[in-house]
């Protein structure tokens, strides 16, 4: 069953994705911040991680640059999700080193194609 870390910050939006992917049988660790994210990703080494940017503590932009400078969890796929959908913000989230950006509200069969096509992906 893959492991996949959930960060985001809104309580209803966490619930409701967590439930949508475990009746999916993926296993779902949660984080309400980015640096309990970085400090999640060390300790349970999930599959891939969901990640809302826009996040307390530190952000989900520097959460993913923390998550890439480390050699063990850098390789990790990670998702941004954002309800910014304007022009740009997909480059930006590439360039922050997230391998795929989706939007808010989450679209679920949208979202597990990109799921399902990272962790088919081979590891680098």
């Amino acid at each position: 069953m893959p492991k996949i870390l959930l960060v985001e910050d809104n309580e209803m939006n966490r619930d409701m994705l967590s439930r949508r992917m475990q009746r999916r049988g993926y296993e779902i660790i949660e984080a309400v911040d980015g640096e309990q994210c970085v400090a999640m990703a060390r300790s349970v080494r999930p599959d891939l991680i969901l990640m809302d940017m826009s996040l307390p503590v530190i952000d989900g932009w520097e959460a993913t640059r923390r998550i890439r400078a480390e050699p063990d969890i850098g390789s990790v796929p990670i998702i941004a999700l954002t309800a910014h959908a304007m022009a740009g913000e997909r480059e930006k989230a590439i360039a922050a080193g997230c391998d795929d950006y989706d939007t808010k509200p989450v679209e679920l069969t949208r979202l597990l194609g990109k799921i399902e096509a990272l962790l088919a992906r081979e590891p680098s």
